[in-house]
């Protein structure tokens, strides 16, 4: 009998563990939004092959 899942809850904790901290307070805005960027792309990405997958069904 299969298992129809109709919602659900993702819940995460993340924590910043200073190592990445700027010196200055106008440079780390720029860094940290290189860092943004990577991790939408590798989220978009995932979705995309999701999606994809659930279309050739």
């Amino acid at each position: 009998m299969p298992v129809d899942i109709r919602e659900i809850q993702i819940i995460a904790a993340v924590q910043d563990g200073g190592a990445n901290k700027p010196s200055s307070g106008g440079s780390g805005a720029s860094a940290s939004k290189g860092g943004n960027d990577d991790l939408i792309a590798k989220c978009v990405e995932q979705v995309l092959e999701i999606l994809k997958e659930q279309k050739e069904r």
